[in-house]
């Protein structure tokens, strides 16, 4: 079994251990959770605790994680919205709140279980958990993915990634009147040093830079198109917290008081990558979803 602690910040403190350990730890879900705490692998301060116990500030949890076990893929019709597809790739729209493939405590409804249903062939280079992903967004991002249907797609796709000549543009609603209409973050990213859960801008990191443009501003709330340079974890909400205009809606790097839409208001509206086989580039974009739409209306005078 592998042990993992965390210490709880005073942004945690009041909440149920499970659901801190399932902000923590989004791939685990809280009825794992709990049973792990009935079945003694949670302690809190070296203590067994129960399902209801509400942490504190300071407190070190300690999480005995069993070892993972192999897992069947199930194929799931989830009626997932592919954009395009060919023999190498195709690209899909993924709805909010579907988390990308499968893992302990998600096993069901992952984009990876719709993909197998509706797509004939997958790479294997990532193994049968992960077949054909190439990259990642976030569980509560919407919005645009490359998806490699077999392992020479795959390759050339990574390389484009490592390159930095793939076209990732999207668009977040952040706290905060920015005054400019456009600017550019160089700055690294890396773990944080006072939260291990959580990424920041660091000297140590990963170089890191996002180009930003304003569409539209509503008072105490900006709307901003990010292209992203460089990929790394988190990336647009690290950015633009660093720079004073965390996302709306963000449970991690967000303000404490903001819209409550269920998770942060990004969306990977646009992906452009140069074609595995024909050499050709080519770029897709998927509009705001609904609810997106919306909130910004709602917004508006």
């Amino acid at each position: 079994m592998e042990r993992i602690e965390f210490e709880i910040t005073e942004e945690l403190a009041g909440n149920r251990i499970d659901k801190v350990l399932a902000l923590l730890q989004p791939e685990w879900s809280r009825t794992q959770i709990q049973q792990w705490v009935k079945d003694e692998h949670i302690q809190v301060n070296n203590s067994t605790v129960k399902p209801n116990i509400k942490v504190k500030s300071g407190d070190t949890i300690s999480v005995l994680q069993p070892e993972p076990e192999e897992y069947d893929i199930v194929a799931e019709d989830l009626q997932l919205e592919i954009m395009y597809e060919d023999a190498d790739v195709l690209v899909v729209n993924k709805p909010v709140g579907m988390v990308v493939h499968p893992s302990p405590g998600h096993l069901t409804g992952t984009l990876v279980n719709g993909l197998m249903y509706q797509v004939k062939d997958l790479s294997g280079i990532n193994g049968v958990m992960r077949p054909g992903i190439v990259h990642r967004i976030d569980k509560d991002t919407s919005g645009l993915l490359m998806v490699a249907k077999n392992d020479k797609a795959h390759v050339s796709l990574v390389n484009q990634l490592v390159e930095k000549s793939v076209t990732r543009v999207y668009t977040a609603l952040v706290h905060g009147h920015i005054p400019h209409d456009n600017g550019t973050i160089d700055a690294p990213i890396g773990r944080d040093k006072r939260d291990r859960q959580k990424m920041a801008v660091v000297d140590d990191g990963k170089h890191a830079v996002t180009h930003f443009k304003v569409l539209e501003r509503f008072g105490n709330y900006t709307l901003v198109e990010c292209k992203l340079e460089t990929g790394r974890t988190h990336q647009i909400r690290v950015h633009m917290k660093y720079i004073s205009y965390p996302l709306v809606g963000d449970p991690k790097y967000g303000p404490r008081k903001t819209i409550d839409f269920g998770g942060q208001v990004l969306h990977a509206g646009t992906v452009g990558f140069i074609h595995p086989t024909t050499g050709e580039y080519m770029e897709f974009k998927a509009p705001l979803p609904e609810n997106y739409q919306q909130l910004l209306n709602d917004l508006r005078p």
